[in-house]
């Protein structure tokens, strides 16, 4: 949530930043209701002093044994119109927190300007595209002549865009996972969360997810309490410390869990139909930073290499692109996607997006830290990234390590895990 003084003194920067990333957010209004706000509690605030030098009269005339009833009339008077304006003010506030809720968070300088995703540019890339000697298949292709990846009975138990995973499918998707949390844990310096995976309004409003994409969420009415599966862990990961003061010697903390993740995936009618890239279910694992503000730059760096590391112990080949202004995610200062490459399809696809939300999500959670005991709180800058969506990582796999028989090479880093070299049919 970007503040109210920041947006007051900075319209045009505002405006334009809502422009460049496709948003709508009625700036003027909010400008107008916080105008308007200020000028009731300017009002109030006279009433209230008012109100103080009439109690002091009212005071002094009954200490005196005179009569004030007079004064006491005009205390009730003057009461009932400060309840008036309080009440104007809550209205106001109210209305301009509907709006703020829906601003993006601005974006860093360095964001490139563009429409869409045609307009990220590449940063690097990693590894050599694999070559074939026969036509590769799509992921699922694989998976379904394997017998480890079965749409069709899903869709008998829950619908389109779920999958069951068989027998070495589960074996894979459960190494891949595994490998990822020891990766994260043992090398990187993350420690390792299962959090909640039902959470309340408060948080999906924290980290942004509400109320501008109520519409993809999974909602949860029990005895008439609001609840929602979540999106990703980056929800009760940031939500960890919501509305805490953190001591700021103990910054940056990293946080990873994996988790089933649930997304209805409105407005993605005929998009990834098949296969595992937008499902309503699948397993992600996630990174969480809470840092300073002046290392949180550097250690978006290190988040999205943290990412690319996995990619690179898989021998997967990858890009990662800087998102635009047109692309970026709402909650997001700056995010760089690492793309995955898929012969079937033969171009790159999204398999982790590494962002700064800077104190964005901080302000709406109200997490803050101090710099020593006598400090003033200051927000917290945080970020998040995946490390890895687990069932794109899977598909990844099946495509790059197909066999011309049909069977599937286990990447080196994950035979431990697997305890198989290969992955052949299922009896």
């Amino acid at each position: 949530m970007l503040d109210t003084k920041f947006i007051r003194e900075h319209i045009n920067e505002v405006k334009e930043n809502v422009k460049n990333r496709n948003a709508k957010a009625d700036i003027d209004a909010f400008v107008e209701w916080e105008g308007q706000r200020r000028q009731l509690l300017q009002r109030v605030e006279a009433m209230k002093n008012q109100r103080n030098t009439v109690t002091q009269e009212i005071s002094r005339l009954k200490k005196n044994k005179e009569n004030a009833d007079v004064q006491i009339a005009a205390m009730k008077t003057l009461g009932d119109e400060i309840d008036s304006l309080d009440k104007q003010v809550g209205e106001a506030e109210k209305a301009m927190r509907n709006i703020q809720l829906m601003i993006p968070n601005m974006c860093h300088p360095s964001v490139p300007v563009g429409r869409d995703d045609n307009d990220n540019p590449e940063v690097r890339k990693w590894g050599d595209l694999p070559a074939f000697d026969f036509q590769p298949l799509e992921h699922w292709e694989v998976g379904e002549k394997l017998g480890i990846l079965d749409a069709e009975r899903a869709a008998k138990a829950a619908g389109a865009r779920f999958y069951y995973y068989m027998g070495a499918g589960a074996r894979l998707e459960r190494a891949v996972y595994n490998f990822m949390l020891d990766q994260h844990t043992e090398k990187d310096g993350y420690t390792e969360v299962i959090p909640p995976y039902i959470v309340n309004g408060n948080s999906m409003t924290g980290t942004g997810q509400l109320p501008k994409f109520h519409e993809d969420m999974y909602r949860l009415e029990v005895e008439g309490t609001e609840m929602y599966l979540i999106p990703t862990a980056e929800v009760p990961l940031t939500n960890y410390y919501r509305g805490e003061i953190l001591d700021g010697a103990k910054l940056p903390i990293y946080f990873t869990a994996m988790t089933p993740c649930f997304r209805a995936e409105a407005g993605s009618a005929g998009r990834d139909t098949r296969g595992l890239i937008r499902q309503h279910q699948f397993h992600k694992v996630e990174m969480v930073k809470y840092t300073t503000p002046e290392t949180s730059y550097d250690e978006l760096d290190k988040l999205t290499r943290n990412a690319e590391d996995i990619l690179k112990a898989l021998k997967l080949p990858y890009h990662v692109v800087c998102l635009c202004t047109g692309d970026i995610g709402f909650s997001a200062a700056k995010t760089f996607d690492v793309e995955v490459w898929f012969p079937a399809q033969g171009k790159y696809r999204e398999i982790s997006s590494c962002s700064n939300t800077e104190d964005f999500q901080a302000r709406r959670a109200n997490i803050r830290f101090r710099r020593t005991s006598k400090s003033k709180p200051e927000y917290v800058h945080t970020l998040n990234g995946s490390g890895l969506a687990v069932g794109r990582t899977v598909a990844a796999i099946l495509e790059n390590y197909q066999q011309a028989d049909g069977s599937v090479l286990v990447p080196e880093a994950l035979r431990p895990y697997m305890r198989c070299d290969v992955i052949t049919k299922r009896k």
